[in-house]
């Protein structure tokens, strides 16, 4: 019989050495008054595997567990006032910190090339940026529209494995092409963006530096045909043709009067033609859209990230709470999917953290459980699903 709860076993996947050492780095248990920096987090993870909408309902759910806080590594529960006095003051930087310290040891030392791209020998990073809505009466600092506030995610997601390698929390406004300028990215990688990034001049940094990009031409795009291939082998794949291009006007300034590729595809589904461009000329065509068509994943995680953790709504209103609660958020996905990776089951990850949020007090073996969740013994779908039948 198992005596410790699933929630206390997630945090035992944090290593407290990391922890510890970041907790000196940033003095963040200086003057804690009794809540110190490990009390604060597993608050603050507890927020988002039981979907708590505020910190009365954090500091209750905790302190219903009173039996169990020796195993979580605390010693008494927090107040409302006390967990919103630290999120308010404890800085930020020590979760975020924390997060790329379990992602470099719990994700980064057993990379996992997905099988889509696995020829590929170059990094492959998808970046984007997504919106987080906030009550601009509630959040002024989180300037967006006159009547709206919201932050916004600039994400860098390691196509190894996909999770983020870099996240940067603008306000709203901040545009995404001026957070990418200001990234230097590792010589010999693939980058897929979609053509709200598209900069000729930045575009021209990649390739001088030694970068490969993938993104999509944008619709008012003025070039000259250089050449181009067709073929019927290249229609039956999809592929309409394969161009070598030189911009028109002020993109050719800003591109450095290079040439760049241009790859025409039809999406037979919607009878859509979709336009590619890249610096590399050698890939084959179908590798070009195949790329870009990975970079659903960093939609995908955008959607896990805000469906099954507690990022679209916030239990404190100071810019350095709505951080916290993110980089947490994040720590809690990191946690998640690591479960999901070593499990010997196939989970969805959607039934993975219902699970784990309907049972989080629960004392089972979690590993055990995870390894062949289902006592009946019948073979559930591919996917994960919960066979009801």
């Amino acid at each position: 019989m198992v005596n410790i709860n699933v929630f206390s076993q997630i945090l035992g996947l944090v290593d407290r050495d990391i922890f510890n050492r970041l907790v000196k780095k940033y003095q963040s248990d200086k003057y804690h008054k009794g809540i110190n920096s490990w009390t604060h987090f597993v608050s603050m993870l507890f927020c988002h595997l039981s979907s708590a909408d505020s910190v009365r309902d954090i500091s209750n759910g905790l302190r219903s567990t009173t039996g169990n806080m020796n195993h979580m590594g605390i010693s008494r529960t927090p107040s409302k006032s006390n967990l919103s006095y630290m999120n308010s003051h404890r800085d930020h930087g020590l979760f975020r910190d924390l997060y790329y310290g379990l992602l470099d040891l719990l994700w980064n030392r057993d990379p996992h090339r997905r099988a889509e791209l696995r020829r590929l020998k170059s990094k492959i990073l998808l970046m984007d940026a997504t919106i987080i809505p906030l009550c601009l009466s509630a959040f002024d600092w989180a300037k967006f529209r006159s009547a709206k506030g919201a932050v916004k995610l600039h994400t860098i997601l390691d196509y190894d494995g996909c999770m983020p390698s870099f996240v940067h929390i603008t306000d709203g406004k901040q545009h995404e092409s001026k957070v990418a300028k200001t990234i230097s990215f590792p010589q010999g990688c693939v980058l897929v963006v979609d053509r709200g990034y598209v900069d000729y001049a930045w575009m021209n940094i990649l390739d001088s530096t030694g970068c490969f990009f993938v993104t999509r031409s944008k619709s008012n795009m003025k070039y000259t045909v250089i050449k181009t291939i067709k073929s019927e082998a290249l229609i039956e794949g999809g592929i309409i043709e394969d161009q070598i291009i030189e911009l028109v006007g002020s993109p050719n300034v800003g591109y450095a009067g290079k040439k760049i590729r241009q790859v025409r595809v039809l999406d037979s589904t919607k009878n859509v033609v979709y336009e590619f461009l890249t610096n590399n000329f050698s890939w084959k065509p179908k590798t070009v859209a195949s790329l870009y068509k990975e970079r659903w994943e960093i939609e995908t995680f955008f959607k896990h990230l805000k469906q099954r953790l507690k990022v679209t709504s916030f239990v404190g209103t100071s810019q350095n709470a709505v951080y916290i609660q993110i980089w947490t958020a994040l720590i809690g996905i990191l946690l998640f999917k690591y479960i999901q990776k070593k499990a010997k089951y196939d989970w969805n990850l959607s039934n993975l953290v219902n699970f784990i949020r309907l049972n989080i007090f629960v004392k089972i073996d979690l590993w055990k459980w995870a390894d062949d969740p289902f006592i009946s013994g019948r073979p559930p779908d591919k996917k994960g699903q919960f066979a009801l039948f």
